[in-house]
């Protein structure tokens, strides 16, 4: 069994220069020493993106470039592993969650807090972990493996800026945890899938979180120039403060517009349920969309995904509410 694995930039690859941690860690190296003796040596091909990213930089540009790659060598592997930074890991995972439900192989996204040369890295351990998960044949679409815990790609968020254990998946159970032997979980869900994406281009959506004490006036300013769709973080179950003069009206006055406006949680744990509480009720009324479930990470992702397709309008509040690639339940 044959893995590609694509370098796309990140801690996990960098080394320590006089300026800081820069790029330049010899991977296929210090892979083949890691896998010397064991049964994944030699069964895999490294490439590394021309010019890495930090993730803090990613755009929808480079989920387009890693889709391209893994459709470029998906005849030459039977498994896949992207390498990327941490900081929107969540983010690339559930892009490629939407573009790829027609690859037919294992997709593993993984990244590191530490670089590989430091004492006690996690570097290690993520990338055999996401080796072993990717060449298991259990694992279907895109999956992140992380901290010992392999998770679906468009249901993860990073919870850590230092732990090891930096992401989890709020809404669903884990795929696998390892261990002697890994504890698998079957909870995969597919979604519907999408036959022959158009390729992810950049898409003005802002999101925008609620805040106590928030007017209506500072509203109206972020929605000007009007974006292509709103995100709209409230709290709980997707409560605003309707109170507030104005506020309700400068929401509904976007979605007139014809400006798609999504109410996600800004709540970890929580499934949007508009109408439960008197305020929401106005946005329901008014057309707003529920996030339901889904992360923030899998929720943009998919907005730019659904815009790339050319989908606006009604259409689009439609496939937001649809399960494409198992980030939703509805």
């Amino acid at each position: 069994m044959r893995t590609h694995i694509l370098y796309t930039g990140g801690t996990l690859g960098m080394v320590s220069t006089p300026d800081g941690l820069a790029p330049g860690a010899d991977l296929t190296g210090w892979l083949n020493q890691l896998l010397s003796g064991t049964e994944l040596a030699g069964t895999f091909d490294i490439l590394s993106f021309e010019h890495l990213i930090d993730s803090a930089n990613a755009t929808p540009d480079d989920w387009r470039r890693i889709v391209d790659d893994l459709w470029q060598y998906r005849d030459d592997a039977d498994s896949f592993i992207v390498l990327h930074g941490t900081d929107t890991l969540a983010y690339t995972s559930a892009a490629l969650s939407y573009a790829l439900t027609g690859f037919g192989k294992p997709v593993v996204v993984t990244g590191a807090q530490y670089s590989l040369g430091v004492v006690g890295t996690d570097a290690a351990p993520n990338v055999t972990g996401a080796l072993r998960a990717a060449t298991s044949g259990r694992v279907n679409g895109v999956a992140v493996f992380f901290g010992h815990k392999l998770l679906r790609g468009n249901r993860v968020t990073k919870v850590s800026s230092w732990a090891f254990n930096g992401f989890d998946s709020p809404a669903v159970p884990v795929l696998a945890r390892t261990g002697a032997p890994w504890q698998w979980v079957d909870n995969e869900s597919t979604g519907c899938g999408w036959l022959d994406p158009a390729p992810y281009q950049r898409h003005d959506v802002l999101v925008v979180d609620v805040s106590p004490g928030i007017s209506a006036r500072r509203l109206r300013a972020a929605f000007d120039p009007l974006p292509e769709a709103v995100i709209l973080r409230s709290f709980g179950v997707g409560n605003i403060p309707s109170d507030e003069p104005g506020l309700v009206d400068a929401i509904l006055d976007v979605i007139s517009a014809g400006t798609p406006v999504v109410v996600a949680s800004q709540c970890m744990h929580a499934d949007v349920q508009l109408g439960k509480y008197q305020s929401s009720h106005a946005l329901t009324e008014g057309g707003a969309i529920s996030a339901h479930d889904m992360t923030l990470e899998a929720l943009y992702a998919k907005l730019i995904f659904l815009l790339s397709q050319g989908i606006r309008g009604e259409q689009l509040g439609r496939w937001i509410e649809t399960d494409i690639a198992g980030e939703i339940n509805v």
